[in-house]
């Protein structure tokens, strides 16, 4: 191996893979019976770039050459950028290579479109059985499925790599049309239609045999560039919600979108998407899928926007007070676990210990809640007569600590110290 071509190569390709963040390896759970490697609920190492993107140690494209021209990738084929590609026994020998030096738990392996879907996505299905079967490796790869593909490749893939995921990129239609007219969403989901049949299918055969192969046992996610199009929030997390439910995804990855290239389709902005963007939306697909709430609770059409000052849920907590204080010793799971400050532990922990004491807040607090943010909302047997006083704006105010706790009573107008 030509090691300074092959660090070349590395160089271009782990750059032009560095924006795609749905690189988690959550669920895997592959068994090493003898092999090299393992790839555990621990999960595939990670690295954090200092603005906050999660990065895999090994996580390349097979190529940045592309037949696509879209407007807001880096690998578009009339940007001017160096190329390069490895071939199938490069990124086998380099993934062996880190393992073997612990720089490595796993593979995340994406690729640029070169001569047509099939031609790329075969290429990537070959490592990972070159991987799994050759060289008898048994940790994480995620693989990026190529739109298009046959559903032949498809069905392969999904033996021999842990989670596949093939990225909605824009999350409008009329977005995706602007941006990158030669793609379209049908051809994208079409992917997730097949993983999820086969998925479905060998978990109905491993019933009957309990040795029948596992297929893509870490399940399939996709990923929504924020910012690039004039999408809300609303728009996205209910996009979030459809294919959740509809694909069974185990995750959707969100990445704002980043002012790299120049071009007119591209929105007039100098500076990224807010990070504070990023993880509010993250926030709210996390009470979609742990807090039981629904994607219109979230965000609707009279606030399509998510809060940058709070995060979703006490966001939801500010506008329906009406369901506050929520009194905890006889309050449903169901509203314990929308108290702003109690995680979903926490409420398990709240309903067991409350057939046999009254709760306070330092029982709260031991429990695990942020007691700072779910005193205000919760009901204890010391209740505070002044909450129910307070404006929305002046609420809002309070939690933001912005008004030395001092505050106008709304019936008579007085001041009243908190």
């Amino acid at each position: 191996m030509n090691h300074e071509r092959i660090e070349q190569k590395l160089a271009i390709l782990a750059d032009a893979a560095k924006y795609d963040v749905s690189c988690s390896s959550s669920g895997g759970n592959r068994k090493n019976k003898g092999g090299l490697g393992n790839s555990s609920k621990s999960g595939i190492c990670h690295s954090y770039t200092e603005d906050g993107r999660c990065v895999s140690l090994l996580k390349i494209l097979l190529t940045n050459h592309c037949i696509y021209d879209c407007a807001y990738c880096t690998s578009r084929r009339s940007h001017d950028t160096p190329r390069a590609a490895f071939t199938v026994e490069e990124v086998v020998d380099l993934t062996m290579q880190f393992y073997r030096r612990n720089y490595i738990e796993g593979l995340f392996l994406s690729s640029g479109i070169f001569k047509n879907a099939d031609h790329t996505m075969e290429r990537l299905v070959r490592v990972a059985k070159t991987l799994r079967i050759d060289r008898n490796f048994h940790g994480y790869i995620h693989l990026k499925t190529i739109p298009g593909a046959s559903e032949e490749l498809m069905k392969e893939a999904g033996l021999y790599a842990d989670r596949l995921s093939v990225n909605m990129e824009i999350p409008t239609k009329s977005g995706l049309a602007l941006l990158a007219p030669e793609k379209n969403h049908e051809d994208m989901k079409a992917p997730m239609q097949t993983v999820q049949e086969q998925i479905v299918q060998f978990r109905e055969s491993r019933k009957v045999h309990k040795h029948a192969p596992k297929y893509t046992p870490a399940g399939q996610s996709t990923q929504f560039i924020v910012g690039a199009t004039g999408e809300s929030d609303h728009q996205i997390i209910r996009l979030s919600s459809h294919f959740y439910q509809k694909y069974d995804l185990k995750r959707v990855y969100y990445s704002g979108y980043v002012p790299m290239l120049s071009d007119k389709r591209l929105p007039d902005v100098s500076t990224p998407v807010p990070l504070v963007r990023e993880n509010r939306l993250y926030q709210a697909d996390w009470l979609m899928r742990f807090y039981g709430f629904g994607a219109d609770e979230i965000v609707n059409e009279t606030h399509p926007f998510l809060d940058l000052q709070f995060d979703p849920k006490m966001a939801w907590a500010i506008r329906h007070r009406e369901h506050f204080p929520v009194n905890i010793q006889t309050a449903p799971y169901e509203m314990v676990v929308r108290v702003p400050g109690i995680g979903v532990q926490t409420a398990k922990k709240i309903m067991s210990a409350r057939r046999f004491t009254t709760l306070t807040l330092d029982h709260l607090k031991q429990m695990g809640a942020a007691v700072n943010r779910a005193k205000y909302f919760v009901a204890l047997h010391v209740p505070n007569p002044h909450l129910n006083d307070l404006t929305r704006e002046n609420f809002r105010e309070l939690l933001l600590g912005r008004t030395n706790s001092k505050f106008k009573d709304s019936r008579t107008g007085q001041l009243s110290l908190f």
